[in-house]
């Protein structure tokens, strides 16, 4: 069962804070480290008492190979139990169980860039699709697909928030910020190659959020 929060996504639960010191809002931040058959993650939460449990996953990127992904802060706190949840969902991905991932999550972007991260959970497992027609599913039209190229880029949330399934309008795979080899292998997983989807008419803007309190 999805619950949502805020700006609410149909793949996980959202809610948004405003960027401090490189992730979110003034919270207290806790990170750690799974492993993947494509190298070790980064994750990254915020704790906040006004959050399901206490607490949203923030950032998933690779340690390796990820060049302008988040790295821990001295004033992050390392802990495993408050992502115990996101780890076991994460294996379940890629041992094949899992499809779709139902966890918290917080995120910070301006206005166009959640518009297009809400828009990158509406692509099922299995499917790619472009980034024209990502463009066209928020109502920027086609031609902006270089600007959504560039939100795509800046997500935070690989694999929660599927990047890696916006691929070129000529089937090329085009860029992933943790590297193409992880991108054909993911869309391999998911059995995504050769499956291609345009996305249906448009998500509206979402209202304009009040800022959210500080922790």
């Amino acid at each position: 069962m999805t619950t949502t929060l805020g700006r609410g996504v149909s793949a996980t639960m959202t809610t948004r804070g405003r960027e401090s010191a490189g992730v979110t809002g003034g919270s207290p931040v806790v990170h750690t480290t799974v492993s993947s058959p494509l190298g070790d993650l980064l994750l990254v939460g915020v704790e906040r008492p006004d959050l399901p449990a206490g607490f949203a996953l923030a950032g998933l990127s690779w340690l390796v190979g990820q060049p302008k992904a988040v790295r821990p802060q001295a004033t992050w706190r390392a802990a495993r139990e408050p992502f115990a949840p996101v780890t076991a969902q994460l294996e379940e991905y890629f041992a094949g169980r899992r499809r779709t991932f139902d966890l918290p999550v917080w995120t910070s972007g301006s206005a166009f860039q959640e518009r297009v991260w809400q828009a990158l959970e509406t692509i099922p497992f299995g499917t790619t699709t472009t980034y024209g027609a990502l463009a066209a599913r928020i109502g920027t039209g086609r031609t902006d697909a270089r600007a959504i190229g560039t939100a795509v880029g800046a997500n935070p949330l690989l694999l929660i928030r599927p990047c890696h399934r916006v691929i070129g309008a000529d089937g090329n795979l085009r860029g992933f910020a943790a590297g193409l080899d992880r991108k054909d292998y993911l869309l391999r997983h998911e059995g995504a190659l050769g499956t291609f989807l345009d996305l249906p008419p448009r998500i509206p803007a979402p209202a304009r959020a009040s800022a959210a309190p500080s922790g």
